[in-house]
């Protein structure tokens, strides 16, 4: 029994040598090319890792901050209209659009009592224009003081926004503010800031603007809903990158540019530079960068300073004006 043992053993031991020589001549054949392999993943430089980055010159704009409300458009020429008796509206003769001139006559109101027959008295438009809201319905019971409807003029049309209290610091007349229209999508008006409020409504609490379109357009009409975008502050002819080429180094803010070797090869160079202002996804560079400068915007957290760089491409153009 022990001498069975014993020879096992020692096929035990045959087999594993035999596989250990087929281990090694593998290792032989197989390892000069894996390592070139290799090699070749890792850089084209004596063997040196290479990093894949994508950059973004450095530009010079100018960065706006703005907010956004959402405003009505009315004419600066816009007359309500009354009738000149008490009565029933019996007869209204416009609709909501329609063009009418002045003096014409617009609805009918039946003064007529029980017991006492009044004839008809006409509703005449004060002015030339389009009918800017809808009129009141026939069988109105209305009085001289009553509205009927509105008539406005498309021209010199104003924009009325009201702005959160939190958010009026800076407000004052001047301001330019780019307006959208539901009806014009991806389509740009222009307007400034003709009047703030000097109060602040306390029910509301939002002070009222007003804002004047820069050009007359036939396409805009009084009643129309606007969405307006409102530049506050302007910081002109700055030097920006994207705020994701900062890299915070233990309180330092640190961008990478991509420098050139002794044999022209792109390298990361660190750069210690002075943040100002952040808007729209752009960062002001106050100290560190230079205008044309390549500053590294993806692959830059890997980076340590002097590794060689494989440039893939350019970042896109965020938040540029």
């Amino acid at each position: 029994m022990k001498k069975k043992s014993i020879l096992q053993s020692a096929k035990l031991q045959k087999k594993n040598v035999v596989i250990g020589i087929i281990l090694i001549a593998l290792a032989l054949l197989v390892g000069p090319s894996l390592l070139a392999r290799l090699g070749r993943t890792a850089g084209e430089t004596d063997g040196a890792a290479v990093f894949s980055v994508r950059t973004r010159e450095v530009s010079q704009q100018t960065l706006r901050a703005y907010l956004g409300a959402n405003g009505d458009i009315m004419s600066t020429r816009q007359a309500d209209v009354f009738p000149d008796v008490g009565g029933i509206l019996v007869s209204v003769k416009v609709s909501l659009g329609a063009f009418v001139r002045q003096n014409e006559v617009i609805a009918e109101v039946d003064p007529s009592r029980p017991g006492l027959v009044y004839l008809r008295s006409p509703v005449t438009a004060p002015l030339s224009g389009y009918i800017s809201r809808t009129p009141l319905s026939t069988g109105t019971t209305v009085s001289p003081n009553t509205s009927i409807t509105a008539i406005s003029i498309n021209e010199n049309l104003e924009i009325n926004a009201r702005i959160p209290e939190r958010e009026i610091a800076g407000l004052e007349p001047g301001l330019s503010a780019e307006v959208f229209l539901q009806a014009y999508p991806g389509e740009t008006f222009y307007a400034t800031v003709n009047h703030v409020s000097p109060i602040v409504d306390s029910i509301s609490r939002t002070k009222l603007i007003n804002l004047r379109f820069d050009q007359d357009d036939p396409r805009i009409s009084s009643g129309m809903f606007a969405r307006i975008r409102l530049n506050t502050r302007s910081y002109p002819d700055v030097l920006v990158v994207p705020v994701e080429a900062i890299v915070d180094d233990h309180g330092v803010d640190t961008v990478y540019i991509v420098g050139y070797n002794e044999t022209n090869q792109p390298i990361a160079v660190k750069r210690e530079v002075v943040v100002g202002v952040t808007l729209q996804g752009l960062a002001e560079i106050k100290s560190g960068l230079a205008v044309g400068e390549e500053v590294i915007v993806q692959g830059q957290r890997l980076l340590s300073g002097g590794e060689s760089l494989r440039i893939i491409g350019l970042s896109s153009a965020r938040g540029e004006q």
